[in-house]
């Protein structure tokens, strides 16, 4: 991938501000955006944007392709006829904090009022480009729908615990379902329809603004999601649909018994016996939505650790062979040259540097991982090489502030003697980051706006409070905009 110097801020749209309790895809989005071109910036990284699951976590979706209709903007439903004004008058919950609880029942009962007129009333031009949309979107569409209006019948169970038939998609009773479900299939469909209405108005507002969208790709689905119901052949599932092997990452210095996440593992040689299908699709679908995506654990292209389900740690699991090599010849064959970038931080092996390599992905460098260990430590700057993507830290880190708070005296001292100073944290961090050698620098909203711990997006291994924080309407001052404009240009990294 050819890479423009360049630098950009990393921010999921659920942390925007607004008045319903979680950031959308309206106004606020399109302020953003301006900020980012008015200061050089021209990458916008996010999150995965599906319809989250267990913990509102972005890793752990419904659906490795829909979008979540919690980022739909009601206003904008107001403004296409869909809702009335009186239907989000008077709603204005505080800023700050996303309030999951609210959100979910409240925007899930306006998106069914608001389907329902649009089925009913709205205009032509639109009903004819959700008819187009359900067309071109059906290999996915039509079982996330499904999927969805089943799981909302059953109480909000897993599917691995509907009834037998329609937990093995038996045909009559497929159909069956889908009768007796249609009406709610419909406002899921028209949930997704607006959701990607509304996205790509926002992607070709940004491209106009010279402003790219950095998207994420997860490497694996959640158990409970339309991807292993609909498709079981692809996962190690027993014959009662239960997993056999599970993801984690081996035991290291950070953790003694490893980190057991529990998604189904992949038969990566069935995905291959069909041309790798399902990723094709995968990618295909996200490359619209984006013009860069990360893929988040990379080096499980190469190998991945599985586990025995059922094992309480990561301990027991062993590397299983991926073919890596093989799946992006046939991306590139189909797709030409993807703009991907390697999340390869972590437990990285030669295979794996070998496999990014080869494919001439950009790797990830984090600069909180780059003092205490020595001049030889691989995300010092002066260690760095251009293709690559430096961050201060990442939606997994603390904030940099906090960072700096919690890391010993003798790792503060290492960071003084590297920067020559450390009286501005996070400011010296950032110019560190933009003055490296990596093409693209991309720092977390958090840190321009000097924020602590209290603001940071994930704490791996915890398994509540997170993905909640979002940054209030103002915060982001005159001075942090100029301060950012400055670094931009100086550095060589603006638009």
């Amino acid at each position: 991938m050819n890479l423009k110097r360049s630098s950009g801020i990393l921010l999921h749209p659920t942390s925007l501000p607004g008045p319903h309790g979680i950031g959308s895809l309206g106004a606020e989005a399109y302020e953003f955006i301006d900020f980012l071109a008015q200061t050089g910036q021209s990458i916008w990284q996010i999150l995965p944007l599906g319809p989250t699951g267990y913990g509102d976590s972005p890793y752990s979706s419904f659906s490795a392709f829909a979008g979540n209709p919690l980022l739909v903007c009601l206003e904008r439903l107001v403004e296409a006829g869909d809702l009335d004004p009186s239907d989000i008058e008077g709603v204005h919950l505080p800023e700050g904090e996303v309030n999951f609880g609210f959100v979910h029942g409240f925007k899930g009962r306006l998106l069914a009022k608001a389907a329902h007129r649009f089925f009913r009333e709205g205009l032509q031009e639109r009903r004819t480009a959700f008819g187009e949309f359900q067309m071109h979107q059906g290999y996915w569409l039509n079982d996330y729908a499904l999927f969805r209006a089943l799981r909302h019948h059953f109480g909000d169970i897993s599917w691995t615990r509907w009834p037998e038939k329609i937990r093995r998609r038996d045909e009559d009773a497929m159909g069956e379902w889908t009768e007796e479900l249609g009406e709610h299939i419909l406002v899921q469909k028209y949930s997704q329809f607006v959701f990607f209405e509304q996205w790509f108005a926002l992607k070709e507002y940004a491209g106009s603004r010279k402003v790219q969208i950095l998207g994420d790709i997860p490497i694996y689905v959640s158990l409970d999601s339309v991807d292993v119901w609909a498709n079981p052949h692809l996962f190690y599932l027993d014959d009662r649909l239960q997993p056999t092997l599970v993801s984690g990452v081996p035991p290291d210095y950070f953790s003694e018994t490893g980190q057991l996440w529990g998604n189904p593992m992949y038969r990566w040689e069935r995905m291959a016996h069909e041309g790798f299908s399902w990723w094709l699709a995968r990618f295909r679908w996200n490359l619209a939505q984006a013009d860069m995506v990360r893929i988040d654990h990379f080096r499980g292209f190469a190998a991945c650790w599985a586990v025995p389900a059922g094992s309480e740690t990561a301990i027991n699991g062993s590397w299983m062979p991926v073919p890596g090599v093989e799946f992006f010849e046939t991306l590139e064959r189909e797709l030409g040259q993807a703009p991907i970038v390697a999340e390869d931080l972590g437990l990285i092996t030669p295979d794996v540097e070998e496999l990014r390599d080869r494919f001439g992905f950009p790797g990830m460098k984090v600069l909180h991982f780059a003092f205490g260990s020595g001049a030889d430590n691989p995300y010092l700057p002066h260690n760095l090489t251009r293709n690559s993507v430096i961050y201060t830290g990442t939606h997994d880190n603390d904030t940099t502030l906090g960072w700096w708070n919690s890391i010993t005296r003798d790792e503060r001292n290492a960071v003084r003697r590297y920067l020559g100073k450390a009286e501005e944290i996070p400011w010296d961090l950032i110019r560190a980051a933009m003055a490296s050698v990596s093409a693209i620098c991309i720092l977390p909203l958090q840190d321009i706006l000097e924020l602590g711990s209290e603001t940071r997006m994930n704490t791996p291994g915890r398994p509540g409070q997170n993905w909640g924080w979002r940054y209030r309407s103002g915060a982001i001052s005159v001075d942090v905009r100029k301060r950012l404009h400055e670094f931009s240009i100086t550095y060589g990294r603006t638009q």
